[in-house]
């Protein structure tokens, strides 16, 4: 086996070397380019159309934008939510599951519909065949095409076009997309050893002669679009550290390469939109850098372990605890990073039991929300801190700020400012009663300084749209289970409403001439200021928050405690 530093380095260079491809065949979708898979899929989308009485030429403003991604989403929700409810009596139920209580239904409906994806169950028992495949998997498809849609939406408006018709770049992202790529995904794990069958579970006699129950499913195509769509919720309870989620190393890396392909290529389709593709590196590598300093981060914790236990041990050990030994301490910090920085939240070990150094970096990511991001939001997110950079910069400079030749004013400044303080307003206020009422409401587990960084992550996750957590919390009550879902609503959608009117608003201005006075944002200068931007707004908001979790907890093992 490669050392772990190398692994963690093969796995960048693939990813890099995918992000153009990936990122123009996007951009030729949705600037209705011919691409090399519409002598197939164009019959299937007409079909579609007429169906269902779509007429995809016809372009939405901001507000019918917005109106028709909240309608739509509503009523998946309420779909999905009377298939958890009475899975009790829906067929494809081999161990014959009761339906779960109202508001874990709930909390898991509000959770799948909004790309979050955040458990509080174990899907192994609590739900059904039907309910995994019909109503999870089937928003986990849906879910992740509106955020894509919403993301090429803000582009198309950035970049001075119409916004588009959301329900053809649903579609679109569907089946142009996320379909085919899971197509091919799923017959890939299938031969590396992932399960996709209908069948109960298996019966097998143990050495000493026990009978154990071995759950199993169709799995393979849902774990599939689980990292492809930033999904992240597991088929099992302990998601992909499960063998039959996730078997071997293949199957890790074509994981890995899933959640991290379509964040990063959408980078590289504004450029292609732009016709500024040297805009668009400068971004990815300002992005690149600071993901590859939070691996680093990350996962020198992990190799170099635990100083009270190597002080045990009579010398360095990595930290192994809640890792599987088949991905070892560099897979797993790698995926940690890798999935808290795409708001994946698919976990290949057990975040709780980082050293302090991952449980910085896993909530530094969640906090950003831009280094990648989300599927599609992640990189309207990004685009938003530009915005704010010019703003910044060309108040200091005494100009009117413009991005891409079109003046940035009052209204897109406000909108701006609503998507950053929505994400601060849905952690903390929260975090702070339960930490008022810690003896009714925290479920915590464990002590002191980790315990602060439990709750904290739950609610970074969630408002995120990321859905991972510090497992050991006890989540599944009615308190968790309704606090969690106001964070994630309003984590998804008031930030979606401002970008898509800000998107709205940037489209109908008229261009203004470039002049020798123009602020360029495609310099390296400008992007050093963007990225001190997204640390003093980003980083500091959240900055006691992590003095009071990782930081202290990594002080406290440090002195031996």
């Amino acid at each position: 086996m490669l050392p772990g530093w190398i692994q963690i380095v093969i796995t960048l260079l693939i990813f890099i070397a995918t992000t153009p491809l990936l990122g123009k065949y996007i951009a030729q979708i949705f600037m209705g380019e011919k691409t090399f898979l519409d002598f197939i899929i164009n019959p299937i989308d007409k079909v579609i159309y007429a169906l269902s009485g779509i007429r995809p030429q016809e372009q939405m403003t901001g507000w019918q934008y917005t109106k028709a991604v909240m309608y739509s989403n509503f009523v998946m929700g309420i779909l999905v939510y009377l298939i958890l409810i009475f899975q009790g009596g829906l067929p494809f139920n081999p161990t014959n599951l009761s339906a779960p209580s109202w508001d874990l239904a709930l909390h898991t409906t509000i959770s799948f519909v909004t790309n979050t994806n955040q458990q509080h169950y174990s899907g192994e028992t609590t739900f059904s065949y039907a309910s995994q495949t019909f109503a999870l998997g089937f928003l986990m498809f849906t879910s992740a095409a509106t955020g894509l849609a919403v993301g090429i939406a803000f582009i198309r408006g950035l970049t001075g076009r119409p916004l588009g018709n959301f329900y053809s770049d649903l579609i679109r992202s569907i089946t142009r997309i996320l379909l085919p790529i899971s197509v091919i995904g799923g017959l890939l794990l299938i031969l590396a050893g992932v399960p996709e069958t209908l069948s109960g579970p298996a019966t097998a006699t143990t050495l000493e002669g026990a009978t154990q129950v071995i759950a199993r499913g169709p799995v393979a195509h849902f774990e599939m679009i689980k990292e492809l769509g930033e999904n992240g919720g597991g088929f099992f309870g302990i998601n992909s550290a499960h063998p039959y989620e996730n078997p071997n190393g293949f199957s890790n890396l074509l994981e890995m390469w899933a959640m991290m392909s379509i964040p990063s290529a959408l980078i590289y389709t504004y450029g292609v939109f732009a016709n500024n593709h040297k805009q668009a590196w400068l971004v990815f590598w300002m992005v690149f850098v600071i993901f590859v300093f939070l691996v680093g981060v990350a996962a020198v914790g992990e190799f170099q372990g635990n100083p009270v236990v190597n002080s045990l041990l009579g010398g360095q050990q990595p930290n192994l605890e809640g890792k599987e030994v088949r991905f070892g301490w560099a897979q797993t910090a790698l995926w940690a990073v890798m999935t808290t920085a795409t708001m994946c939240g698919a976990v290949n070990g057990m975040h709780d039991s980082l050293m302090p150094n991952g449980g910085f970096a896993t909530l530094f990511n969640m906090f950003l929300q831009i280094i990648w991001g989300g599927q599609g939001t992640g990189t309207a997110y990004l685009f938003i801190y530009l915005i704010l950079a010019i703003f910044l910069t060309g108040l200091m400079v005494g100009r009117t700020p413009e991005f891409l030749g079109r003046k940035i004013e009052k209204k897109e400044i406000i909108l701006a400012s609503v998507i950053l303080l929505v994400h601060p307003f849905a952690i903390l206020i929260p975090w702070a009663i339960v930490f008022g009422f810690p003896d009714r409401l925290s479920g915590i587990t464990n002590p002191g300084f980790h315990g602060v960084s439990q709750v904290v992550y739950e609610y970074a996750s969630a408002a995120a749209n990321n859905g991972s957590g510090f497992e050991g919390l006890s989540d599944n009550t009615l308190w968790w289970n309704l606090s969690t879902s106001v964070s994630i609503l309003a984590g998804r959608y008031i930030p979606i409403i401002a970008l898509l009117l800000l998107a709205d608003s940037m489209s109908r201005k008229q261009p203004v001439p470039v002049t020798s006075g123009t602020l360029r944002t495609d310099t390296r200068l400008f992007t050093g200021v963007t990225s001190g931007v997204i640390l003093i707004l980003g980083a500091l908001t959240f900055f006691p928050v992590l003095v009071l979790g990782p930081l202290a907890e990594a002080f406290l093992i440090a002195r031996g405690g």
